[in-house]
């Protein structure tokens, strides 16, 4: 699959390690030129000059930029995504990084698809720490990657992208459920803030049913 990653941060970065590595064809883009051919190089993706460049040669586009700079992304996407998936990585904050910025009343991923309504929105990976992402199995534990979609199809193919870097790809209802993945990732962001910790804790919901991809 062809897969646009809008961000070269230390999710962004590990993801599209981890889709090259698992057969997909990655497009990556940032605002720093630099930092995009040195991430690009790393994870034998292929640099795109701007975001829409990137969606536009995608079946999926992956946002992985803090939530700040969402909507000027949206607004410079929009034209070339009608119809694709977009997936939502971002875990919008406070300004003080005390929580989650919407807190249950709202999220990150519904205020991205007011943005794009034509494109389907997907909230995915937001619960996935970066130092997790290249081997999601820590202590020996297949990690859960939860998936929240209004949209069948482009449900299916989050689940399926999950599956392919080793997750264990979880349906967790309409694009609404987003508010609690956005609050359970803060739960474990704050959980690792402590001194000593090692950022790579993860969920796993014990007797939860497989998602089979698409």
């Amino acid at each position: 699959m062809d897969i646009a990653i809008i961000g070269t941060g230390s999710v962004g970065s590990g993801l599209a390690t981890a889709f090259v590595g698992a057969g997909h064809r990655v497009y990556l883009t940032a605002r720093s030129a630099d930092k995009v051919e040195a991430a690009a190089q790393a994870a034998g993706a292929t640099v795109a000059t701007s975001p829409a460049a990137a969606a536009a040669l995608a079946d999926v586009v992956i946002l992985a930029v803090p939530f700040g700079a969402a909507e000027e992304i949206a607004g410079a996407i929009r034209p070339v995504v009608n119809g694709k998936t977009i997936v939502d990585v971002t875990n919008p904050a406070k300004a003080d990084w005390s929580g989650p910025l919407f807190g249950g009343t709202d999220s990150g991923a519904e205020r991205i698809a007011a943005w794009l309504p034509e494109a389907h929105v997907v909230k995915a990976f937001n619960t996935l720490l970066a130092n997790n992402i290249a081997a999601p199995a820590p202590e020996g534990i297949r990690l859960d990657g939860y998936v929240a979609a209004d949209d069948a199809d482009a449900k299916a193919i989050a689940l399926g992208l999950a599956e392919s870097i080793g997750l264990n790809p979880i349906d967790v209802g309409p694009l609404s459920a987003a508010r609690q993945l956005e609050s359970l990732a803060w739960l474990n962001i704050s959980l690792n803030m402590a001194p000593g910790s090692t950022w790579k804790t993860g969920w796993k919901l014990v007797g939860a049913p497989v998602a089979v991809a698409a």
